[in-house]
């Protein structure tokens, strides 16, 4: 079963309590996502570790009912 925006948004900010969390349905089938998170965790890294970063948080969930993620990452300004 699909995960929703809200499931999603759960675990991201249990990993990253101070993140900022957008949730976008890409094409509105509740399987594809996009998620934009702004967090202070993710200062001085590169793209690709903020990335493994969220990776590593939703290992499970991308495991199993989270098909389709698609990230935009970034520090606090």
């Amino acid at each position: 079963m699909a995960m929703t925006a809200p499931e999603i948004e759960k675990l991201i900010l249990a990993a990253f309590p101070a993140a900022k969390v957008t949730i976008t349905d890409l094409a509105g089938d509740g399987d594809h996502w996009a998620a934009e998170i702004v967090a202070p965790e993710f200062a001085g890294k590169s793209r690709v570790q903020q990335h493994q970063l969220v990776n590593a948080a939703l290992k499970e969930a991308l495991a199993g009912p989270l098909h389709a993620l698609s990230l935009t990452t970034r520090a606090p300004a």
